[in-house]
This record gives structure tokens, sequence and C-alpha cells, in this order.
């Protein structure tokens, strides 16, 4: 996309990614459809292309970003108050749960089979997680130490 969104671009964009993300966990990657994406956000055809000229791999990535957003919000606040042992058991414990309760279906794991992991997106998306993640955990690590 070309230039910046307004107030309502941005929000029909986000409405889009956050309801194909939906689609997706609910059907998988593989049986899911624009149309599917369409019927769920209200948004026809040329709504989404333009805000994913690329097709569904452009909102594929963006769906990806979206997800991985969402481990590091799932692990918050227990995330940033990483400093005693308790606060490490309630972070693990909140973590065991959220993905046994989700089971196999990793939505983010399940969009990186499809999108592949070694397209510059997708890689730029595991990269960045995983350096927020251990940046965390290493800033736990200290403060567990400094206490």
């Amino acid at each position: 996309m070309r230039g910046e969104l307004t107030a309502k671009g941005r929000a029909t964009r986000s409405r889009i990614v956050e309801g194909a993300a939906e689609v997706l966990r609910e059907k998988g990657v593989a049986s899911a459809t624009l149309d599917d994406v369409m019927a769920r956000t209200r948004t026809s055809k040329s709504q989404l292309f333009h805000y994913f000229p690329k097709g569904k791999d452009e909102l594929l990535v963006a769906v990806a970003q979206f997800e991985a957003e969402r481990v590091l919000e799932d692990q918050e606040p227990y995330l940033s108050r990483l400093d005693s042992w308790d606060a490490w058991s309630r972070w693990r414990d909140v973590v065991v749960k959220r993905y046994e309760e989700q089971g196999d279906q990793c939505p983010l794991g399940s969009l990186f089979l499809q999108i592949g992991r070694s397209t510059p997106g997708t890689r730029a998306i595991v990269i960045e997680l995983m350096r927020r993640w251990q940046e965390s955990l290493a800033a736990g690590v200290r403060a567990l130490q400094a206490a």
C-alpha cells in the first residue's frame, strides 16, 4: 500500500486482519478463503485488495504479525515482571495453560507452514518475535538476580 492510512483506513485494515485471524483459527490456513474473510469482516474484494494489493499472501503475513503480537500480549503482564521465582512460576503457568487450551492448532505455526518461514516477511516476524521474547526473559533473569 502506498501512503499513510486515515484513521478509518487503519481501522478497516485492522478489522480485516483480526477477522482473517479468526477465520484462520477456525478453519485453518488451507481451508480459509478470501470469501470467508470478506464475509467475516463485511468487506468487499476491492477493499481487501486495496489494503493487501499482493493478495492472500500479503494478508497472511499481516495476520502472522498480528498473531506474533498476540503471543507476547498473552504473556503480559507476567512477562514484564519476572523478578521472583513466584513471578516466573505464574508466567510459566499462564503460558502452559494457554497452549494446553489451544491444543496443537497454533495459529502462528500454521501460518508459517503455509507461507513459509524463509520468505523475508515471515523471517522478519519470527526474528522480531524471538528478539522481543528473549529480551523480556533476559530482563527477568537480571531482575531475579538483582533481587
